[in-house]
């Protein structure tokens, strides 16, 4: 069975893994960053997820044309403006990764270049997350891969073959093992537009687990999700929307992200493991089905008809599928009236 190991195993077989990305929500207070991962670890997340990187690390320092964003959630602005006010300082990641321990979180992190990349290995981090936009940064990937450690990769904007491509190049370099997650890359994304039947062509690719990364508001998506077969949800989580900065839109609150988990992982309970064996809940239950009824008295020899013996409830005489078998043969003895039948009654 596909399965990764990421603090605790992650698979079909295990409830969902849910990950909660700080990503730019501590709008650059390390109290608050501390804070949010307290709310991870309250609502019952698995993982608290940082992004590494600096703003050198992701574009230029340029004023207008194609650094300039036009529309969005961050129109207005400049690239580099933006991943300045969003990126994580390296001098927090220790004390975050203690804090996400101590409550008992796995600690991991997105990095966007080499320099992330060893500083996260150093630091012990289990895994490696490959933002949707980073996705067709193949040597990226790779240097991830060299660690030996496992690679969560979102799939956002990507087509088939980019996502084989990702893949390809994450088993040529390393055997951590790979998990995909879809991913609609709009912030936030409309409920209509998250198509999770994509869930079922991304499984489809050997050895490796499926999950979503969701940026639609509440929780019926990634529920719905996990029903689908997703291993792992993650989520954007702020204290609160109203604070702002560049990802409070699609970002959910603490009381949002408890009843993400709590759905979440009632639906992977409600799965089941897809037998024919029946529940215990039914135990009870079995004894009130159909089964074969005299509903008048016979007395013996006289035979059995349909005037005489139907199906109905409760459950405790011969079963209804028995019925054209019981027809015509002759009562051994005398059967009252609401006498459960069984062969031994019969001639």
């Amino acid at each position: 069975m596909k399965q990764l190991d990421i603090g605790r195993p992650i698979g079909p077989d295990h409830p969902p893994f849910i990950i909660a990305e700080l990503s730019a929500n501590h709008l650059r207070s390390f109290e608050r960053a501390c804070a949010i991962i307290d709310a991870a670890a309250d609502a019952g997340c698995d993982a608290i997820k940082l992004q590494t990187f600096t703003p050198d690390a992701m574009t230029l320092d340029e004023r207008g044309g194609d650094f300039h964003i036009a529309d969005g959630p961050w129109g207005g602005r400049t690239l580099w403006d933006l991943y300045d006010e969003a990126h994580t300082p390296w001098e927090w990641h220790a004390a975050l990764f203690a804090r996400a321990a101590a409550r008992g979180l796995v600690a991991f992190s997105t990095p966007f270049d080499d320099d992330a990349i060893e500083r996260l290995d150093a630091l012990g981090a289990p895994a490696f997350k490959i933002a949707s936009f980073e996705l067709v940064d193949l040597e990226l990937i790779a240097r991830a891969a060299r660690t030996g450690k496992p690679l969560i990769m979102s799939t956002g904007m990507a087509s088939d073959r980019e996502v084989d491509e990702a893949i390809a190049t994450a088993r040529a370099h390393g055997d951590g093992g790979i998990a995909l997650l879809h991913c609609v890359s709009g912030y936030p994304t409309p409920v209509e537009q998250t198509n999770l039947r994509r869930l079922d062509a991304l499984a489809r690719r050997d050895d490796v687990i499926v999950g979503i990364s969701d940026h639609s508001p509440g929780a019926t998506v990634p529920i719905a999700a996990v029903a689908r077969g997703a291993c792992i949800v993650e989520k954007h989580l702020t204290l609160a929307r109203a604070d702002g900065g560049p990802d409070a839109g699609f970002s959910l609150e603490p009381a949002e992200m408890a009843e993400v988990v709590r759905g979440c992982k009632g639906a992977w309970s409600a799965l089941g493991d897809g037998s024919a064996a029946r529940p215990k809940a039914e135990a009870d239950s079995r004894k009130f089905r159909r089964s074969l009824y005299a509903v008048a008295d016979i007395a013996p020899g006289v035979a059995l008809t349909r005037d005489n013996v139907r199906s109905i409830r409760p459950g405790l005489g011969l079963p209804p599928r028995d019925l054209p078998l019981v027809l015509g043969r002759a009562a051994k003895v005398a059967i009252r009236r609401g006498t459960p039948l069984a062969w031994e009654l019969l001639a």
